[in-house]
């Protein structure tokens, strides 16, 4: 609920952002870059250190079976917002992962399933939403949360209340549980994070236009339609080049030569 709450007043607080200026899927630039600093600092300052001491001194089997177990448990809704988009085999395929790796894989540790040829998928409740031809709206840094959309971030709040681990308990297994879950994913993005400061000159644009184009490829699993911009610059390719402009006047005589 603390979700949807952020989501809506980050909408509301919009009109007061919009500068008219920039990216127009970006309204809510100022604000946004200001929470993208913010979190840029944390996470320097603490998620990045710990992740990457996480990284270096936990043998790699560890880290795996962490993974496998914490993919296993999103199996769950994974297949349910397959079905929720019209593709009941894939979402079958799913839970048919999450029986397979939960008791041959041992609670989900071994990623058995995938040798057995059962595809993992990408699936969540925002891409739902967009299958359903609900839009974007403004794109948004969340604090703590980082790049998002009005769309995805109602779709994430819906997410993280059905999340299996918001059951947990007692509390500190819960807590300990969200801990190396987000602990383990920042440690599987060190590599890339180090890639994007060497590469990009404005980290926050380079951040916002991967994120859109990555959700806008896992709507429409890996096929999006054509863009108006796209659609504007295909005609202009197949317009026939104008033929040159015909002059009444006659061509220019030259000169001849002087007798004298």
């Amino acid at each position: 609920m603390f979700r949807l709450a952020l989501v809506a007043a980050l909408a509301l607080f919009g009109g007061c952002a919009t500068t008219g200026e920039g990216d127009p899927r970006d309204p809510l630039e100022p604000l946004n870059r200001k929470v993208f600093a913010f979190n840029d600092a944390l996470d320097g300052a603490v998620a990045r250190p710990i992740a990457t001491v996480y990284h270096d001194y936990v043998p790699g089997p560890l880290r795996t079976y962490a993974r496998n177990f914490f993919a296993n448990i999103g199996d769950i809704f994974i297949g349910l917002n397959n079905i929720l988009q019209g593709k009941p085999g894939d979402g079958l395929q799913d839970w048919a992962r999450f029986v397979f790796n939960s008791t041959i894989g041992v609670f989900g540790i071994n990623d058995v399933a995938s040798d057995m040829g059962f595809e993992k998928h990408n699936e969540d409740f925002g891409q739902t939403f967009g299958r359903w031809g609900v839009g974007e709206g403004a794109y948004l840094v969340l604090p703590f949360l980082g790049p998002s959309n009005l769309r995805d971030g109602v779709g994430q709040a819906i997410d993280i209340y059905v999340d299996p681990l918001t059951k947990a308990r007692p509390i500190p297994v819960r807590t300990a549980a969200y801990a190396l879950r987000f602990t383990g994913n920042r440690a599987d993005l060190l590599d890339a994070g180090r890639l994007l400061e060497e590469a990009a000159l404005d980290r926050y644009v380079f951040l916002r236009d991967a994120y859109l184009q990555r959700r806008r490829n896992l709507v429409y699993d890996g096929e999006p339609p054509r863009d108006r911009r796209q659609r504007y610059e295909e005609e202009d390719d197949k317009q026939p080049e104008k033929p040159p402009v015909q002059s009444d006047k006659p061509p220019a005589q030259p000169d001849k030569p002087s007798t004298q």
